[in-house]
């Protein structure tokens, strides 16, 4: 730890690591300005791919621990008076069977997922119109946002002018997307991770911000809630975008490409 500098001043020695971005610092105050710069909890991501290589006695044992984890809040969720009210498993029957109407594979998950907690999409059967829960996430800035009430017909070039067109955008939200707002609307391009896929193949969609909400989730699977990573095309990033086809870019040709389920935080299969 001695040999390595303090991340956020780069002046002193350090003596801490952050568990949840690995960055050195050397103080409490420098560990306050990590998490606050990089948006950063500072808690440990226990479902992280691992390589093969690096992967010792302590991860095997975290694994355990995490899946005990999982197994006590299961029977927790299993023993909740709300997973068996009548009223609640009509409600998502009815979500999941009007998003299936729309070509859309919503998957809901079991009472005490966070995920299941966060969910507040809604569907007006007067309107017959889905209001999502969204959320936004800006690689770039390590910033997200939570949307609640979004409306399906309502265009992604329009969902996101509160937060980086200039002039519409909300000034505190403007300065902090600064990158975002100072680039050309051209640069901008709208990700949603494929779900069911091995977590070392992680792919992304590429989305129309011409289009509405719902033409963009149409052949999707959706885990609860839709997710959107906005990005830029000139600055590099790791996030591989299948062509419109859903085929592999010419680059990724003959990676593994195996339907395994994600299992980041409330990602599960549908037991319905």
């Amino acid at each position: 730890m001695s040999l390595h500098r303090c991340e956020t001043c780069s002046k002193e020695e350090a003596k801490y690591r952050c568990p949840r971005c690995m960055k050195y610092s050397c103080s409490l105050l420098c560990v306050k300005k990590h998490k606050l710069a990089l948006s950063c909890n500072g808690v440990r991501d226990k479902t992280a791919f691992v390589s093969i290589n690096e992967f010792t006695d302590l991860n095997l044992l975290s694994d355990y621990r995490f899946l005990e984890d999982v197994g006590r809040t299961a029977e927790a969720a299993a023993r909740h008076c709300i997973v068996h009210s009548p009223a609640t498993k009509r409600l998502l029957y009815c979500l999941r069977n009007k998003a299936r109407a729309c070509n859309i594979e919503l998957k809901t998950l079991p009472v005490g997922f966070t995920k299941r907690r966060e969910n507040s999409t809604t569907f007006n059967s007067t309107e017959n119109k889905f209001y999502w829960h969204l959320k936004l996430i800006f690689p770039h800035c390590h910033a997200e946002y939570t949307l609640k009430g979004v409306p399906d017909d309502k265009t992604l070039a329009d969902i996101l002018k509160p937060y980086i067109d200039p002039v519409e955008s909300d000034p505190v939200v403007c300065q902090r997307l600064k990158i975002y707002t100072t680039s050309p609307q051209s640069d901008v391009q709208i990700l949603m991770k494929i779900e069911n896929r091995n977590r070392n193949s992680v792919r992304y969609n590429e989305l129309d911000p011409r289009r509405s909400l719902l033409d963009n989730l149409k052949g999707k699977v959706i885990i609860e809630y839709p997710t959107l990573f906005v990005v830029l095309k000139t600055l590099k990033n790791d996030m591989v975008i299948l062509g419109q086809d859903g085929s592999e870019p010419a680059e990724n040709k003959g990676s593994e490409s195996s339907s395994l389920s994600s299992m980041e935080e409330g990602e599960i299969r549908d037991s319905s």
